[in-house]
């Protein structure tokens, strides 16, 4: 990850989402290096610091920082909204090519079906779109031609969404024509995740679907997280974005996995 002295970079919200990345890319890292590498005084980033520490994403040490074992960044919304913008878009542009009028679609409560939401706001035809995330709900709730099925759940405001035992039991009583999902690590052929109750949610909707999409960035790729979700070949299709490494690539078609590069 690079940083530069441009204006919007330099916004205390975007620096900190960048800064989250980073330690939880390498671990640790100090404050040193991430005024330098941020163009901003060291004053500047132990605020920075302060600010992340109190959300919980990471923890600081002297002369440092470190990722909590927990990974709240991964889970947090309001910060996953802000993370890879450019890279979700362009995933989203390519799974928008896949929805065909009539369709019914599952989308789960990641940001980067959102952005596939956000593509449906115009001209998207007769659809249906079942969904858990309420930022989705919200997007879709007036747009002319989506029937709009909201999955019920215990709400979560972390995620925004609505997960628990009532909302897998509603997947599990639809089928539908295409989903697509997101998750936050992909390595040696698996999808992970780090929260149980996204993980059941998620495989309720891949046993609920005809196809599954599974999109995600680079930035998720070569990782792991606490649980493992599914393996990648029970997606019909893995659609990541042209910055991912070709090791992970190499993998994927070792295992069998069908991929498209955004």
């Amino acid at each position: 990850m690079s940083a530069t002295d441009s204006p919007e970079r330099s916004r205390p919200a975007q620096r900190q989402v960048e800064i989250a990345e980073h330690v939880l890319q390498h671990g640790s890292v100090s404050a040193t290096e991430l005024a330098e590498m941020f163009h901003v005084s060291l004053m500047t980033i132990h605020r920075d610091l302060d600010e992340l520490e109190r959300q919980g994403v990471v923890r600081k040490f002297r002369g440092g920082v470190s990722a909590q074992p927990s990974s709240v960044f991964e889970s947090n919304v309001s910060f996953r909204l802000r993370a890879a913008r450019e890279e979700k878009l362009a995933l989203a542009r390519q799974a928008r090519a896949l929805i065909e009028p009539g369709m019914a679609v599952m989308l789960d409560d990641s940001t980067t079906t959102l952005e596939v939401a956000r593509l449906l706001e115009d001209d998207a035809g007769p659809l249906t779109v079942i969904t858990n995330f309420l930022e989705t709900i919200k997007l879709l709730s007036g747009v002319r031609g989506v029937r709009l099925l909201a999955l019920g759940g215990e709400y979560y405001p972390t995620h925004d969404s609505f997960l628990g035992v009532p909302c897998v039991e509603a997947i599990e009583a639809l089928r539908v024509d295409l989903l697509f999902a997101s998750t936050s690590a992909v390595s040696g052929g698996y999808a992970y995740h780090q929260e149980q109750e996204i993980v059941l949610v998620k495989r309720a909707m891949i046993r609920a679907a005809q196809r599954s999409v599974l999109m995600v960035d680079h930035t998720k790729l070569g990782r792991a997280a606490l649980h493992r979700l599914a393996p990648l070949r029970e997606f019909d299709l893995v659609i990541t974005d042209a910055k991912a490494p070709e090791e992970t690539l190499s993998e994927m078609r070792e295992h069998g996995v069908r991929y498209d590069i955004a």
